[in-house]
């Protein structure tokens, strides 16, 4: 099978990618009936799954029109919510290295789900390929349990009981724990769900994930000046010509209680 000799098979690469896109893919559900309840119509809620496509910020501008907030500051909570997408496609445009012509399509999938699939990858095609399939599955499954849920919210119910708001977010948690291998990258993470756990109750929807995103220079910062200060006292210790970390031996003339070996040579 062709991406065997240079990675993962190809045929896992998708079973991982389809099982991301089916189970976040669920969470349409939740966002259909909460779109509804919020007072959108059919047709506004299937347009923000059809044209925004990122989940938390759809649910941060429903949410927020749910509770009576301004429509403006709403749609600025969602906006703040889905900058870290540009961040990702940095990154993603040099691994995916897609034409030119196909990138304005692409962007529509850089969410966190494809994200996190393609940098699971181990070679260029196994990350087109993790990109590819999970974007195209969960687009369209989104869409569809958008609508549904949409057009049945009154049948559903609460959502809250089906547990399908959390389907997402236990997905990418479960994505990127195994990727945690460092203990600076543990750091950033627990650092960064500090930050944004912390200061959800007091800032506005979205700018807790842009503040938490902080953790990683903050992290890193630290980690150099730390490896500075070993070099430094490193190269300290080798200029006056103590190795580093050796210990002072006491000299063996019997001045300090060591034996006196001069005479033996007599």
């Amino acid at each position: 099978m062709r991406g065997e000799q240079h990675g993962k098979p190809d045929a896992a690469v998708v079973r991982d990618a389809l099982g991301v896109g089916v189970a976040v893919g669920l969470s349409g559900f939740a966002f259909g009936v909460t779109s509804a309840g919020s007072g959108l119509s059919l047709l506004q809620t299937c347009a923000l799954s059809l044209l925004v496509f990122t989940g938390a910020s759809q649910f941060a501008l429903v949410g927020a029109l749910a509770a009576g907030g301004n429509p403006l500051t709403a749609a600025a909570g969602a906006f703040f919510l889905g900058v870290r997408n540009a961040f990702y496609g940095l990154r993603l445009s040099q691994l995916l290295a897609l034409p030119r012509a196909v990138r304005p399509f692409a962007a529509q999938w850089v969410i966190d789900e494809t994200t996190a699939v393609a940098l699971a990858q181990p070679t260029r095609r196994s990350v087109r390929i993790g990109f590819t399939v999970t974007g195209l599955s969960l687009y369209l499954l989104w869409n569809l349990t958008t609508l549904l849920g949409a057009a049945g919210a009154e049948a559903i119910g609460d959502t809250d009981a089906w547990g399908l708001d959390a389907a997402g977010p236990a997905v990418f948690l479960a994505l990127l724990a195994p990727m945690l291998k460092t203990a600076t990258e543990r750091a950033v993470a627990g650092i960064a769900v500090l930050l944004g756990l912390g200061l959800l109750p007091v800032l506005p929807a979205g700018v807790p994930v842009l503040v938490a995103a902080l953790a990683a220079p903050a992290v890193l910062y630290v980690t150099g000046r730390r490896r500075a200060d070993t070099a430094r006292d490193a190269s300290a210790g080798v200029s006056d010509g103590t190795p580093a970390g050796a210990v002072d031996e006491p000299p063996a003339d019997g001045r300090n209680g060591g034996p006196d070996v001069r005479g033996e040579e007599r």
